[in-house]
């Protein structure tokens, strides 16, 4: 049966630029054309949770501009429930992507309407689970775990950016999901105090780390176009199997398999890959 989720977190305009290399401090390099596409890591879990079959629920926000209706626009039409999206005065967030030609890209981002969420935005009526970056104000990730330890609701927290979260919080977590780079900065990451961590390593797959040891889960081999929300349509999938009762080694398998697909096609949200498409991809290999 499956279950609702939850998502907090940001929701950007994602302004993206091919370029033959990064620039060095100082200087100029010319791009390609810009893109502007949905993204914010709270919106591009929740996109991809709803593509790969979650009921989801967003909670963010967002400015009253034509950013703000680009995100929304793509939300609902993925099929997110987005009542816990609210629209403030403060434009909404952007992000600077620069991909270069193996897929790989930089990142800025201006936080804008996203640093306007409040605690008082999260509702977690109905959830099995809840997941929560942070590109938001650290309260409210903060909020959003502690609501769901009373309210016996699992929690997920993609540590992304890393940031410094109370024991209370760490605590809560099952898991913790960081990147490879990520947890380098972190060492033992049980020693956090999480239930559970899961380290995701681009083409290598993810490790699994519980109290019992390290489970890796190897990716599938995939022509690499663009790696920008990879990592966000990992956390997506891999919530909407938790909500759907699965066990943690067999939701890293299916997200795994999601975050693979989503790096063949240029750009996040509007390419991330249905629970038909990954099923297929799945089933015709031998």
């Amino acid at each position: 049966m499956s279950g609702t989720l939850v998502v907090v977190g940001s929701a950007n305009a994602d302004l993206v630029v091919e370029v033959a290399r990064r620039p060095a401090a100082g200087e100029t390099v010319l791009g390609g054309d810009t893109r502007v596409v949905p993204g914010g890591k709270g919106a591009n879990t929740a996109v991809a949770a709803a593509r790969s079959g979650g009921l989801v629920r967003f909670i963010g926000a967002v400015g009253q501009d034509a950013h703000g209706d680009v995100v929304l626009a793509s939300l609902t039409e993925a099929g997110v429930d987005v009542s816990g999206v609210r629209r403030v005065a403060r434009p909404t967030g952007v992000a600077y992507i620069a991909v270069t030609p193996d897929g790989e890209n930089s990142i800025i981002v201006s936080p804008g309407a996203n640093g306007d969420l409040l605690p008082a935005d999260v509702r977690l009526d109905g959830a099995r689970v809840v997941v929560a970056s942070l590109e938001v104000p650290v309260p409210v990730v903060e909020h959003a775990v502690l609501a769901a330890g009373q309210a016996g609701v699992r929690a997920v927290v993609n540590l992304s950016p890393v940031a410094v979260l109370s024991p209370q919080v760490f605590a809560l977590l099952d898991p913790l999901v960081v990147n490879e780079h990520e947890a380098a900065g972190l060492g033992n990451l049980l020693a956090l105090g999480v239930r559970s961590a899961v380290v995701t390593r681009g083409a290598l797959g993810a490790d699994v780390i519980t109290a019992e040891g390290t489970t890796t889960v190897p990716a599938p081999k995939v022509d690499v176009v663009d790696t920008t929300g990879a990592g966000d349509a990992f956390t997506g999938a891999l919530a909407v199997e938790l909500a759907n009762g699965e066990s943690l080694v067999d939701a890293v398998r299916v997200a795994v398999k999601v975050a693979s697909l989503s790096v063949t096609l240029p750009g996040a949200q509007p390419t991330y890959p249905t629970q038909a498409r990954t099923n297929r991809s799945a089933s015709s290999r031998p």
